[in-house]
């Protein structure tokens, strides 16, 4: 198992950076200035200089990759409930990604902010979720099908 979440992780790192620099792009996009926003103006403050900041943003993002590449293996635990895998993994993931956000600078520094993100956060989470389970069940109920058959 070890083996299966170093191997995980190794492949979710480029894929967190890659995504991370495809937000950037769709935020640059959003703004419609012509300019391409690397990272938060607060990320710059925080970091001395744009560069520092762009490259901490890539590190945070190969980690927040890796980490949710490595949890994925929770779903592949065998004797175990759905419930029980998805609570482990939400965890795993929120404490992965709650303190990425907050040093990258992707919510407010306030109470506001860090509420607003968890609901967000747990909004998009369930909503995954949601798609993931309803194509498993269609799946599942398909073979069900061709088995009868």
């Amino acid at each position: 198992m070890k083996k299966e979440i170093l191997k995980r992780s190794l492949l979710g790192a480029p894929l967190g950076m890659a995504i991370g620099m495809v937000i950037t792009i769709i935020i640059s996009l959003t703004v419609g200035d012509g300019r391409y926003y690397a990272v938060v103006p607060e990320l710059v403050n925080d970091m001395g200089n744009e560069i520092n900041a762009v490259i901490l943003q890539a590190v945070l993002s190969m980690i927040y990759g890796a980490a949710w590449a490595g949890a994925s293996v929770v779903w592949d635990a065998e004797g175990w409930s759905l419930l029980k895998m998805t609570i482990v993994h939400l965890i795993i993931a929120s404490a992965a990604t709650f303190p990425i956000a907050y040093f990258a600078r992707w919510m407010p520094h306030t109470l506001g902010g860090v509420l607003l993100y968890i609901g967000i956060f747990i909004f998009i989470y369930a909503g995954i979720w949601v798609s993931q389970y309803s194509a498993m069940k269609k799946r599942v109920k398909e073979m069900n099908e061709k088995i009868k058959q």
